[in-house]
């Protein structure tokens, strides 16, 4: 009874390790997204309609893996 408690405070801790790992790599990713479009908004201002809708998307995409992965990690 107890190593089956302490194997379930084990996956707990592991999943919330997992979980963070997922979040600040998402923030590191949409930061980088976010960077390169102001400098690429910077280097050519007429496209910058073009570039904000791709740099919208993008974000999207990677905070829906995080999303994904945050879920996995906590099952």
């Amino acid at each position: 009874m107890v190593v089956a408690q302490a194997t379930a405070g084990l996956h707990g801790t592991v999943g919330a390790i997992g979980a963070g790992l997922a979040v600040i790599g998402a923030g590191i990713g949409i930061g980088q997204i976010g960077g390169k479009a102001v400098e690429g908004i910077a280097r050519q201002p007429e496209a910058a309609s073009k570039i904000q809708t791709n740099m919208i998307i993008a974000a999207a995409l990677v905070e829906g893996v995080a999303l994904f992965a945050v879920v996995v990690a906590l099952l």
